[in-house]
């Protein structure tokens, strides 16, 4: 039912994004919840912005004015951040979605996080790891570009240690007594320890196919005490002498 889904706003930096993004953004932010608040910030007296101009009505977005007063100063961090605290005392929000690539909005997003709600943040790979370790997930949005639903697959190279301890150590923290993991749990594991983690910087479109790439667990896709449908993953074991 839509009255069970969260209720999320949607913060867009226009000085630090790409109207390029905006399709999958939305696609994205829809994932996740229903965005009720839209509203992207900037000088739209500035030529730079003219390719937001063109989605606004298209995406429902609520263009929010802010000229630049000064030189050298982000007058438009500072209306978002405003306008974002303004929201969360109204506690009509579940979920916050911050659209930039800036590190201004490190705290907002703590901030934010200390009352409960979730912050999902959205910046290039330029995006300094304070901001991104702050949220509860972050979307490179080089991954949100239409271009990427054509992406071929990235090949794993076998000695990607960072990228293979990582999983392995996820599937280790949510294994049963029996050596496996349900993937689900695998995903939310990866997303606690790296906000960023997302198989699509990788080539993949989902988690199953990155895993399967990297040679090193095996699957089962039912679960023989419930009787549930559902994919479940351990390390590779090595066989014994006695097993063909």
């Amino acid at each position: 039912m839509i009255d069970d889904q969260a209720r999320l706003a949607v913060l867009i930096d226009a000085d630090n994004s790409q109207p390029s993004i905006i399709a999958g953004l939305m696609d994205e932010i829809a994932a996740h919840g229903i965005a009720s608040v839209k509203r992207i910030y900037g000088d739209w007296t500035d030529m730079k912005l003219k390719g937001w101009k063109n989605v606004l009505l298209e995406h429902g977005l609520h263009p929010m004015q802010q000229f630049a007063y000064t030189t050298g100063k982000n007058a438009t961090d500072s209306a978002m951040i405003i306008d974002a605290m303004d929201l969360l005392y109204t506690k009509n929000f579940d979920g916050f979605c911050i659209v930039s690539s800036d590190s201004d909005f490190t705290r907002l997003a703590s901030r934010i996080r200390e009352s409960g709600i979730k912050v999902y943040g959205f910046g290039e790979q330029k995006t300094p790891k304070a901001f991104i370790g702050v949220c509860d997930k972050f979307i490179y949005t080089e991954n949100l570009r239409r271009s990427s639903n054509h992406k071929e697959h990235v090949k794993i190279k076998g000695d990607d240690k960072a990228l293979l301890a990582l999983v392995r150590n996820a599937i280790e923290d949510t294994t049963n007594e029996a050596g496996w993991s349900y993937l689900g749990a695998i995903g939310q594991n990866l997303i606690n320890k790296s906000p960023e983690f997302d198989p699509r910087s990788y080539g993949f479109k989902k988690l199953l196919d990155l895993i399967e790439s990297l040679g090193e667990f095996e699957f089962k896709y039912s679960d023989p005490l419930s009787g549930s449908q559902a994919v479940h993953v351990r390390i590779k074991r090595p066989k014994r002498s006695y097993e063909k």
